[in-house]
């Protein structure tokens, strides 16, 4: 019968399976111009003004009053550790050429590789302790002129560094002293002026303008 046909699985009309349950079938073409209402191509999070995403500064999260750079008390154990690290490199290298070249007369032996390896151990330690007790004096001093002074400039880097050579150098006497301390001057202010390098060019290209 026509009612039968147009009920038939396989007939293209809107009946099936959907009209049991009261509902209807819609093909692609039907559904082509409908608008998806509140659905958008591109995620809200996605959506930001990209100026708000530029930061002219560093944010941290730091306790009430706290600096957001580190003082000399926290850059101490890097510069510490720095210098021990540095000088076991170092000494270990010195501690190899030196061996090697102590015996360069003996053949490649037992005897001869002990005592390179006791070269190179003495040397590291040696070069470690000197260049570890550099930096843990002039931290000291460091520390020391800056709670003094109540400020944090390039005046405390060569007086610590003046400081530290004049007492690293106080076994050999008022020579010693002043020859430490010109060394520890020289080498502090080296580092003030290299740090500063940027501002005083910038100063002295903008003076000739």
């Amino acid at each position: 019968s026509p009612d039968m046909d147009n009920n038939a699985p396989g007939s293209g009309g809107k009946g099936g399976f959907g009209s049991l349950f009261g509902g209807s079938e819609y093909s692609n073409t039907e559904l082509a111009g409908v608008p998806l209402t509140g659905m958008s191509p591109l995620s809200p999070y996605l959506n930001v003004d990209p100026r708000y995403l530029v930061q002219d500064t560093d944010e941290f999260i730091l306790p009430t009053g706290a600096s957001k750079t580190r003082g000399r008390f926290e850059l101490a154990f890097f510069t510490i550790g720095g210098c021990c690290i540095t000088g076991a490199a170092f000494g270990t290298v010195n501690g190899l050429r030196m061996g090697l070249k102590d015996t360069r007369e003996m053949g490649w032996t037992k005897p001869r590789n002990v005592q390179i390896l006791n070269m190179v151990t003495r040397q590291g330690a040696s070069w470690a302790n000197t260049l570890g007790s550099v930096a843990l004096l002039y931290s000291v001093f460091g520390v020391a002129i800056e709670k003094a002074r109540g400020a944090e400039d390039d005046i405390n880097t060569v007086a610590a560094g003046t400081l530290t050579g004049m007492l690293f150098k106080s076994t050999g006497g008022l020579k010693g002293v002043a020859r430490g301390g010109l060394v520890g001057l020289a080498l502090s202010g080296a580092y003030a002026l290299y740090s500063n390098w940027d501002h005083i060019r910038g100063g002295s290209s903008s003076s000739l303008y």
